[in-house]
């Protein structure tokens, strides 16, 4: 009864009780399963130097101030990734901000980095010390007073210590000229200035699917350059696929969901065909199946992570997507998911 309570009322709000209910440890029948169940070996992934015990993620913008606490890792995620964060507080853009477009399972959001800042984020990372999964920080840079040069830098020092991994969001289309710093010369100037205090911590950079072919290409070396291990393709897009059907398709913002998966998933595989092996890949965008999760793998993605089709289908969704990608391998001829990164990339990547 939960769900469809949450999905009556405005989305914004609904999230935010998402949020308090798993950060007060409250479990209440609909909103989570019980235990998670100890993962098939079949779905171990080693990436980045670590290990995920199933490939599926929960992308960041859900847990923005890392505030639901440990109850996520009950949700069994293989990994779990928080964010985004920027230095300073900041309120976002006027609400209402985000859109559900239920006849076309998607959603659009405008928020702008909206989140409680870098002091309590890290303070909320102080309660996870102990986690079954990784955990990765999503981190962004202000609308006002910002240095990208000087902030990246920063909030990679700061969130090191709490943290397995860290993804540079340069790639939002809700802060302005926040997608410029995806140039190269921009991002080669972050990135260089990111690497001295970054250590060991395995360092991301999240893409926008609204990236030319040239384009990428460029950011692939900048990151490979310095020193970056892996992408996330990729965030929200400003662009409209044509069929779009819901009443607030016409809404200024980032698209997700279903609409999403085919242009995200083609720009997986251009990516994975650009790295050369060079980079590890995370993909997102429109996965609501097991299904979609091994197409992501065929396509280059040594993980996947989601986010609207988790806003629709709750937790329950976690466990059928691993039962389904079990399927899906077998179905496939596949005995592992490590076997089957990139095996169809030069299909995928063509438009279809």
């Amino acid at each position: 009864m939960v769900l469809p309570l949450l999905r009556s009322i405005d989305p914004e709000r609904a999230h935010g009780m998402a949020i308090k209910a798993l950060g007060m440890g409250l479990v209440p029948m609909g909103l989570l399963p019980g235990a998670a169940a100890q993962d098939d070996p079949r779905l171990a992934v080693t990436a980045f130097g670590l290990r995920f015990p199933n490939p599926v993620g929960l992308a960041a913008g859900f847990d923005k101030n890392a505030d639901a606490g440990p109850a996520l890792f009950r949700l069994g995620f293989g990994l779990v990734e928080t964010g985004t964060v920027t230095p300073k507080p900041q309120i976002g853009n006027p609400r209402p901000r985000i859109f559900r477009l239920t006849e076309d399972q998607a959603v659009i959001n405008r928020l702008g980095f909206n989140n409680k800042g870098l002091d309590v984020y890290l303070r909320n990372l102080a309660r996870l010390s102990s986690r079954p999964v990784p955990l990765g920080a999503n981190i962004g840079i202000n609308k006002e007073g910002a240095d990208p040069v000087r902030d990246y830098p920063a909030l990679v020092t700061a969130v090191a210590p709490w943290v397995d991994y860290v993804v540079i969001n340069v790639s939002s289309p809700n802060t302005p000229g926040l997608r410029d710093l995806q140039s190269e010369a921009q991002l080669r100037a972050i990135l260089s200035a990111v690497r001295p205090v970054a250590g060991h911590l395995p360092i991301l950079v999240k893409v926008a699917p609204d990236l030319s072919h040239d384009g990428l290409a460029d950011l692939v070396e900048a990151c490979v350059d310095n020193g970056v291990q892996g992408l996330i393709v990729s965030n929200t897009t400003i662009s409209r696929p044509a069929g779009l059907v819901s009443a607030h398709r016409g809404e200024a913002g980032g698209l997700s969901g279903r609409p999403l998966r085919a242009m995200a998933t083609r720009m997986l595989a251009q990516a994975y065909r650009l790295a050369h092996g060079r980079l590890t890949l995370i993909g997102t965008g429109g996965v609501f199946s097991g299904a979609d999760v091994l197409e992501k793998i065929q396509a280059g993605a040594a993980l996947v992570q989601l986010y609207t089709g988790f806003a629709y289908h709750g937790p329950a969704l976690i466990p059928r997507l691993k039962q389904e990608l079990l399927a899906a391998l077998d179905q496939a001829h596949v005995e592992r998911v490590a076997d089957a990164v990139g095996t169809r990339a030069d299909i995928l990547a063509e438009p279809s």
